[in-house]
């Protein structure tokens, strides 16, 4: 009985956070119109109550999933005996309904923690900030307990008090079985793998951090507050969100790429796109933001970023969860689908309806004075990221636009998002460039000539430097040369604050450096994640211009070449481990000529009580350097000949792709940190509004 009695619990706590959300909702709104305090602190109660009655239900699943009480449905899916502890632990987002919980737990955790920093701020935001968030928090509550198939039952809603008997709740993570297996299924084997561990948590991170910023958005359209209070105090959850969203795409890249074992690391899968959309979305907003808080412009594109973020992070949770898409990433078909439609529909009509109620209140407070300006080069800048998400967009959906049509679905591969992105995010890069050395309002000739002589000197010589040294594909060309400019404008950036900093205050060069960035967090920040982004460009134009490869079957002691490493197969190695059957190809890997060491690229067999489920998995084995990825996949074997079939792929500058990371999350955790001159911008800024509504 004790998978009955935690099943119970862990429903029924789903249950009533269901109808402390609703209560929530609709009490923040009525003590916002009565001015009804005590009314007002019940709301808040209410989702403290949430934030616990979640945890607990989070707690009780992992502790099913941990201690194997496969009598629930979704532990017996998603864990076996044999499954090491980390991936019972990773379970939890591993499945459909456990992630809508984890969903849900992070939503209700964020929402608290909203509410303790605002105990006595922003009170006029806050009542319909916590309906937004609320209502956002009822909604993947209801996907868990009320929301039904009605192919299965006729209807559309059920409300039932316990998980026995409700096998049409699609989303309950508690639903029991009518018997007890002796083991689970156990979790996918593509997603056992310490890369899937933390990208889905990194991924959800993100996608659920920016319900904070749009639903300080929405609260502000409601109560007409839209002087730019709403961003500086989002402004942290907005770039804690964004990095967190990249740490879903690092995660997610490098799992493709050490998992699936195809060579790559991004195949514009449909999943991969809808993590890549809100990114691309929120990096507009993060740099549109600075021309409404220094000029008061851009308020209601700024507004509309902002829904556009939160409205895609939705559409990529429809797309993993309808099944009318086909990925390793997305989960089975489900009719959750168009609950997420509708609820992403209701989302845009009330934006919307808000937004042109009040477009008086959202009037320019200046112009644009010039085109070649730095307001310009952003907003440029972010009509090139809304345009790339756009069309990524349409590529991604347009096979259920087909076939909705056409009664066909017509594939969108990787090169039409390579032909059709590939100009827009080079011309991004060379923006990158333009923009610091541009100033505000208005740049004049000799301003440009000054600022921009020695970067595009320093585009010429490195262009003529690589055709000389050989390089002949011109994509590669223009390539290297336009991140050797953007590297040159943001080290004169750098150099000119530092000379600034040495004259003025007589500070050694350490000094001056360290002090410049710790003093200026926002601008040197966002420098310091550009030189990453650009260090993410040269391994992508590295690794995707100048890929080789070659494939051969071998016998024990024959060898094959690829550029200036030979590798001679020694063998099959077969041996178990403890919840699968590892066969791996054992190479001696040496350069020009000389041993540099051993790789054993491996298939992995997973078994399963259900034969059908039973699964391969392709292990790659890399030997990485400054310059190069030596990247080895076993793509067959014959056991019985001892021979196997045997991939190689040379990649280069891959690794400056995962350095390019690690720069860009630095420059972002320098941004976040706390800077005086920002609060004091925030303490003016509220006084400011407060005079403007006096």
């Amino acid at each position: 009985m004790a998978d009955f009695a935690l099943a119970d619990l862990g429903y029924a706590s789903l249950l009533l956070s269901l109808i402390l959300a609703l209560y929530a909702a609709g009490a923040s709104i009525y003590a916002a119109r009565r001015n009804r305090l005590e009314v007002f602190a019940s709301a808040r109660n209410a989702m403290f109550a949430t934030a616990a009655l979640t945890t607990l239900a989070v707690g009780v699943l992992e502790w099913a999933l941990i201690t194997h009480q496969f009598r629930i449905e979704y532990v017996a899916l998603q864990t076996n005996r044999a499954q090491p502890l980390l991936y019972n632990v990773s379970a939890l987002w591993g499945g459909q309904e456990g992630s809508l919980l984890f969903w849900a737990w992070l939503l209700a955790i964020f929402t608290a923690v909203v509410l303790v920093q605002n105990r006595d701020k922003n009170q006029e935001l806050i009542p319909y900030v916590i309906t937004g968030l609320a209502v956002s928090q009822a909604f993947f509550l209801a996907l868990m307990t009320v929301v039904v198939d009605p192919a299965q039952t006729g209807f559309f809603i059920l409300l039932p008090f316990m998980p026995h008997g409700a096998e049409a709740l699609v989303g309950n993570p508690f639903r029991t079985l009518d018997f007890t297996p002796r083991d689970g299924n156990g979790l996918n084997p593509l997603l056992q793998n310490p890369g899937m561990f933390i990208h889905p948590i990194t991924q959800y991170l993100g996608y659920v951090g920016f319900t904070i910023p749009f639903a300080f958005a929405m609260a502000a359209l409601f109560t007409r507050r839209l002087s730019d209070v709403w961003i500086r105090t989002t402004r942290r959850w907005t770039l804690v969100s964004w990095l967190f969203l990249s740490l879903g795409l690092l995660f997610g890249m490098q799992w493709a790429y050490m998992e699936l074992g195809w060579g790559g690391y991004w195949g514009w899968d449909p999943v991969e796109n809808a993590s890549l959309m809100p990114w691309l979305t929120a990096t507009a907003y993060l740099h549109s933001v600075m021309i409404q808080e220094k000029r008061g412009m851009l308020k209601v594109w700024n507004l509309v970023l902002v829904m556009m973020t939160f409205c895609l992070s939705l559409l990529g949770t429809f797309i993993t969860r309808s099944g009318i898409i086909q990925s390793v990433h997305a989960f089975g078909v489900s009719s959750l689908g168009p609950w997420f439609l509708a609820f992403l529909a209701l989302t845009l009509l009330s934006f919307l309806y808000l937004l042109f109620d009040r477009i008086d209140d959202l009037r320019e407070e200046n112009e644009l004075d010039s085109l070649i300006s730095r307001e310009s080069s952003f907003l440029l800048n972010n009509l090139i990221l809304v345009g790339a998400a756009f069309a990524t967009l349409w590529g991604t959906i347009f096979p259920m636009v087909s076939e909705a049509f056409t009664g066909k679905k017509v594939t969108v591969g990787a090169p039409f998002f390579n032909q059709v992105n590939g100009p827009i995010f080079f011309a991004l890069i060379v923006l990158i460039g333009i923009c610091p050395l541009i100033g505000w309002r208005r740049a004049t000739a000799e301003n440009l000539i000054r600022n921009f002589l020695r970067p595009f000197v320093v585009l010429v010589v490195t262009a003529i430097l690589l055709v000389a040294t050989g390089m002949r594909d011109w994509y590669g060309v223009a390539a290297f040369s336009v991140c050797a400019f953007v590297l040159a404008t943001i080290a004169i950036e750098f150099y000119r604050g530092i000379l600034a900093r040495r004259r003025q205050y007589a500070e050694n060069w350490a000094a001056a450096t360290t002090n410049l960035v710790t003093q200026n967090r926002r601008r040197y920040g966002g420098y310091i994640v550009h030189i990453g982004v650009i260090l993410c460009v040269i391994g992508i134009a590295g690794s995707t211009l100048f890929q080789v490869e070659t494939q051969a079957n071998l016998k024990p002691g024959e060898t094959m070449q690829l550029k200036q490493y030979t590798l001679q197969y020694e063998g099959l190695q077969i041996y178990p481990t403890e919840n699968h059957e590892v066969i791996a190809a054992r190479m001696t890997v040496l350069e020009n000529g000389a041993r540099v060491g051993t790789l054993s690229p491996e298939k992995d067999f997973y078994s399963n009580p259900n034969p059908d489920m039973a699964q391969w998995t392709t292990e790659v084995a890399v030997r990485t350097t400054a310059l190069e990825d030596l990247y080895v996949i076993l793509a067959g074997f014959d056991n019985k000949a001892n021979t196997a079939t045997v991939k190689v792929i040379v990649n280069p500058l891959v690794v400056w792709l995962w350095i390019g990371f690690g720069v860009l999350l630095l420059g972002t955790l320098v941004a976040i940190l706390p800077d005086p001159r920002e609060a004091r911008a925030l303490a003016r800024s509220r006084v400011k509004e407060a005079m403007a509504k006096a």
